[in-house]
C-alpha cells in the first residue's frame, strides 16, 4: 500500500460565499457544478482545490489560518495576476520574484492563508 501525492486540497474558510467569489473573481477559478455540503470545489488539475466551512472545532480566529503549510497555485502569467490583485488592494506578502519556479510572489486571501502563485509549466 502506496500513498500516490495529493489528491484533495480544502481550505477552511469564515464566509463561504465570500471565500468562493474571490477565489473565482480574483483568480479566475471556475466552480464545479456540485460538490459536497459546506463547501465549492473548483475546475482544478491536476488536483481538486475547494473552499469549505470549518469542520468542527475548528476556530480560525485562534491563529493565522494554515500557518506552517505552503500552499502554491500555478498561473499561466503571474505577473499580470500579481497586478490585478494588487490594484485590487489583495495584500501581498512577498513580491514578484524569478526564481527556480518562474516568477513567483504569495499574497493572503480574505482569511488569511498564504497562496504563493508561479508560472513555471
Amino acid at each position: 500500500m502506496t500513498v500516490t501525492g495529493p489528491d484533495f486540497i480544502a481550505l477552511q474558510v469564515r464566509d463561504l460565499p465570500r471565500a468562493a467569489a474571490f477565489y473565482e473573481q480574483y483568480l479566475g477559478l471556475r466552480r464545479l457544478p456540485a460538490g459536497p455540503p459546506g463547501a465549492v470545489v473548483f475546475a482544478t488539475e491536476p488536483v481538486a482545490f475547494a473552499v469549505r466551512e470549518p469542520l468542527p472545532g475548528v476556530d480560525l480566529d485562534a491563529g493565522r489560518p494554515g500557518l506552517g503549510v505552503a500552499l502554491w497555485l500555478h498561473s499561466t502569467d503571474s505577473q499580470a495576476l500579481h497586478d490585478a490583485l494588487a490594484a485590487a488592494g489583495v495584500p501581498i506578502v512577498t513580491p514578484p520574484f524569478d526564481g527556480p519556479f518562474g516568477r513567483t510572489f504569495t499574497f493572503t486571501d480574505p482569511d488569511g492563508y498564504a497562496v504563493t502563485i508561479h508560472d513555471k509549466p
